[in-house]
C-alpha cells in the first residue's frame, strides 16, 4: 500500500531504540527523511546504524527547555521543515504503592511523560499549521485506560496524553494538521525487558518465565498471551500518519491484543 508520504520529513523522538527506532525504519522504506533524538548520542549512533538510510541525530534531553529549542534549530537546519512528529520517548517513571511515591517521583514522571510532549509538539506543530498539513502521534499507553495501581504517576501522564491529543486535535485539525495517539500494551522493548528482568530477579526463574507470569497474573486481557512487537506498533503509527488516514483526527488507535477491556 503507497502510504503516500514518500518525500515528507520526521522527526520521532524516543529514537534509539524499541517503538521509535521501529517507527523511524517504516518510515524510511516509505521515503521519508527521518530526524531521530534521545538522550544519549552514541546509542543513536548504533540505532542509526541499523537503519535503511541517512538520519539526522540530535541527542536532546526533552526535560529542558533549552535543549528542545536546541532540537528545534538542528532539526529545521538539517532537513527544513518537520511534517510528521511521532513521540514515542518516555520512561516508567516512579512506581509503587501511591503512598510511598513522594512529590519529586510524581514530579519527574510527569516531567517524562507529559511534559516532554508538551515541549516538543509546542516547538514545531505552529510551523505544520503555517503550511496547512502536518501529522503528530503521541504514544501513550493501555495504562491510560486500564489504571494499574503501582504505576499510577504513569498512568495518570498517559491518561493527560490522550486528553491532551484531542484538544491539539480540536485545535489544529482545521489548519490541516492531524494530532492522534497510538497505545501500545506490553510490548517488546528495552522497557519491558528491565521489567521482566526485574520480575525474573524478585521471583526466581528466567526472563521467559516472568514474561509468562505476568501475563498470567497481570494482564489476562492481552488474548494472544505473548508480548506484542515494535513492528506491530509501527505499522500503526506509520499508518496514521500518511496520506491514507486523512480524515482521522483526535482518535485513540489502541495496540493492545485485547487488553483493555472496552471497545
Amino acid at each position: 500500500m503507497d502510504l503516500g508520504i514518500a518525500g515528507r520529513t520526521a522527526l520521532v523522538t524516543g529514537g534509539d531504540s524499541g517503538i521509535g527506532l521501529a517507527t523511524a525504519r517504516l518510515l524510511l522504506e516509505e521515503g521519508v527523511r527521518v530526524a531521530l533524538t534521545d538522550l544519549d548520542e552514541g546509542a543513536l549512533r548504533a540505532a542509526a546504524a541499523t537503519l535503511p538510510g541517512e538520519v539526522l541525530l540530535v541527542a536532546a534531553d526533552l526535560t529542558r527547555a533549552d535543549d528542545v529549542e536546541r532540537l528545534r534549530a538542528q532539526v529545521l537546519e538539517g532537513l527544513g521543515r518537520v511534517d510528521v512528529l511521532v513521540h514515542a520517548a518516555g520512561s516508567t517513571g516512579s512506581t509503587g504503592d501511591f503512598a510511598t511515591i513522594d512529590d519529586e517521583g510524581w514530579r519527574s514522571t510527569l516531567d517524562v511523560d507529559l511534559l516532554a510532549a508538551v515541549r516538543v509538539v509546542r516547538a514545531f506543530i505552529e510551523d505544520m499549521k503555517g503550511r496547512g498539513w502536518g501529522r503528530v502521534v503521541l504514544i501513550a499507553s493501555e495504562d491510560a485506560l486500564n489504571a494499574y495501581p503501582d504505576d499510577l504517576p504513569y498512568v495518570a501522564a498517559k491518561a493527560a496524553l490522550l486528553s491532551l491529543t484531542k484538544g491539539l486535535s480540536k485545535t489544529y485539525g482545521r489548519h490541516g494538521v492531524l494530532v492522534n495517539a497510538v497505545a501500545p500494551a506490553f510490548i517488546e522493548t528495552p522497557m519491558t525487558d528491565a521489567m521482566m528482568d526485574e520480575r525474573a530477579a524478585a521471583h526466581g526463574g528466567t526472563r521467559e518465565d516472568a514474561i509468562e507470569r505476568f501475563l498470567r497474573e497481570d494482564r489476562p486481557g492481552i488474548a494472544l498471551h505473548r508480548r506484542g512487537t515494535v513492528e506491530e506498533v509501527a505499522s500503526v503509527i506509520a499508518f496514521v500518519v500518511s496520506e491514507r488516514a486523512s480524515f482521522v483526527n483526535g482518535s485513540n488507535y489502541r495496540v493492545d491484543a485485547g487488553s483493555v477491556g472496552t471497545i
